[in-house]
C-alpha cells in the first residue's frame, strides 16, 4: 500500500509540475497582472443594483478561507501556514499561535477553516492541511483546537487522508454532521469506492463515521463516503435543505453539484471539459447512473469558494449563488465572481462576471453576519474585500 501510495505522490508531482510549467507559459499569453488599487470601486450590476466594494485588509499571502467569530472579528487562513485575525476593523499583524506545521506547496498547504456549531460554548476550530511528511507525499488532514480568543490550542488530528492535497473544503450540516470534500487525481481513483480521493465525506465531529452513512456496512465501500465521482471541489454550501458543491473541472467543465447521498458525479467517465492538452476528458457528457451538474462553465473559470445569498441589504441578490474563479480560460489575470441566479425551481436562468476588472484571483467568498458579502483574492499580496450597496 505505501509503496501505491508513494506511485501516486509522484504521479502528482509531475502531474502538478506540468500544469504548473504550462501555467508559466500561460503567464506570458495572459493580461498582466496589476497590484490591486486602493478602492473604494462602485459597480452598476446587472439586476440593477449598484455596488460599493472596499478593501480592507492587504498583505495577507495566498488567503484560503475566512470564518466569522460571534464577536463580529474574522479569522484568515494563509496557505503557507498562518491563521490571522481581522479585528476591530484592522487585520493583526501577528498571526495566531498554535497553528500546527503544514506542507506547503502547489496545492498544498493550510486551507479551510470552520467553526463548530456549538462554538459559543466549546470554541471548537476545524482546519485543513498538509501536515509534513517528508517524502511520503501529501496528507490531508483535518484537525481540532480550541481558540481562546489568542491562540489555537489542544490541537488534535481527527481525520487524515494519505495522498490528498489540501484544497479541501468542510461544511457542519444542521445535523451537526461534519462534510469534507476530496481532491480527486485525475484518473479512476475517483470511482474507486475503497479510496477517499475524488470523494465528499460525512463525519462525525470527532472525526468518527456516523452510523446512517449511505455506504456504511456496504461490502467493498469505505463508509466515511458520502458521494463519489469528483475532480477539485473546492467550495460546499447548505441551501434550501441540501448541501451544494463546487468543483474544478480541467479545461472547462467547472460544476455546481446537489448531493445526493450515496450519489455519482461522474469524475472522469463523464465531463464537459477537456484535457490540458485540448481533446475532450471523456467521450460523454452524460452517463445513466451519474448526477448531473445543475450549472457548468465553458470555458473553465476555475471555480473556487461559493455562498448562497440570503441576506436583505443587497435585496437584488437574494437567492443568487456566488462562485469565485481565479482564471477565465486557462489566462493568468482574468479572475472574477459569478454570480448566478436562479428560477423558483432552482434552474439557471442567468449569471453574471463580477470584478472582472480587478484582475485578482478570487479564492472564498462568504456572506458575513452583517447580510454583506466578504471575498478573498489568491494572491501573494493578497487582499480580503467587501462588497456592500453603494447607497
Amino acid at each position: 500500500m505505501k509503496k501505491i501510495d508513494g506511485l501516486r505522490a509522484c504521479a502528482l508531482v509531475l502531474l502538478f509540475a506540468a500544469a504548473a510549467a504550462a501555467q508559466a507559459q500561460g503567464q506570458r499569453r495572459g493580461l498582466p497582472v496589476q497590484p490591486l488599487a486602493n478602492g473604494p470601486f462602485e459597480y452598476m450590476t446587472g439586476e440593477p443594483m449598484k455596488i460599493r466594494v472596499q478593501v480592507l485588509a492587504r498583505g495577507l499571502e495566498k488567503p484560503w478561507s475566512l470564518a466569522f467569530l460571534p464577536d463580529g472579528s474574522m479569522l484568515i487562513t494563509e496557505r503557507p501556514g498562518r491563521v490571522r485575525h481581522f479585528r476591530d476593523g484592522r487585520l493583526m499583524p501577528d498571526p495566531i499561535p498554535g497553528v500546527p506545521a503544514v506542507r506547503f506547496s502547489l496545492l498544498g498547504g493550510l486551507s479551510d477553516i470552520k467553526l463548530h456549531p456549538d462554538f459559543a460554548h466549546n470554541h471548537y476550530v476545524y482546519l485543513t492541511y498538509d501536515k509534513p511528511m517528508g517524502d511520503n507525499g501529501e496528507v490531508l488532514t483535518v484537525a481540532r483546537a480550541v481558540f481562546d480568543g489568542r491562540a489555537l490550542k489542544d490541537l488534535k488530528e481527527i481525520f487524515t487522508v494519505e495522498g490528498a492535497t489540501s484544497m479541501s473544503r468542510m461544511l457542519f450540516a444542521p445535523d451537526g454532521k461534519l462534510h469534507v470534500s476530496v481532491y480527486g487525481e485525475s484518473h479512476e481513483i475517483a470511482q474507486d469506492p475503497m479510496e477517499l480521493s475524488g470523494k465528499t465525506l460525512r463525519l462525525n465531529d470527532d472525526g468518527t463515521v456516523p452510523t446512517d452513512n449511505p455506504f456504511v456496512g456496504r461490502k467493498g465501500y469505505r463508509p466515511e463516503i458520502y458521494t463519489l465521482g469528483h475532480r477539485s471541489p473546492e467550495g460546499m454550501v447548505w441551501h434550501d435543505g441540501k448541501v451544494w458543491e463546487v468543483e474544478m473541472g480541467p479545461n472547462g467543465g467547472d460544476e455546481v453539484n446537489i448531493l445526493e447521498p450515496g450519489g455519482n458525479y461522474g469524475w472522469p467517465y463523464v465531463s464537459m471539459g477537456r484535457s490540458y492538452a485540448g481533446p475532450y476528458q471523456s467521450d460523454k457528457f452524460k452517463r445513466e447512473g451519474m448526477i448531473d451538474p445543475v450549472v457548468f462553465w465553458v470555458p473553465s473559470i476555475s471555480t473556487t469558494g461559493m455562498a448562497f445569498y440570503t441576506g436583505n441589504k443587497l435585496a437584488a441578490w437574494k437567492g443568487n449563488l456566488f462562485v469565485g474563479g481565479v482564471r477565465y480560460g486557462e489566462i493568468p489575470g482574468t479572475g472574477s465572481l459569478s454570480r448566478v441566479v436562479f428560477n423558483e425551481n432552482m434552474e439557471e436562468i442567468r449569471r453574471e462576471a463580477l470584478l472582472t476588472d480587478l484582475r485578482q484571483r478570487i479564492r472564498d467568498v462568504r456572506q458575513g453576519p452583517d447580510e454583506l458579502l466578504y471575498v478573498l483574492t489568491d494572491e501573494t499580496d493578497g487582499a480580503m474585500l467587501r462588497i456592500e450597496p453603494a447607497e
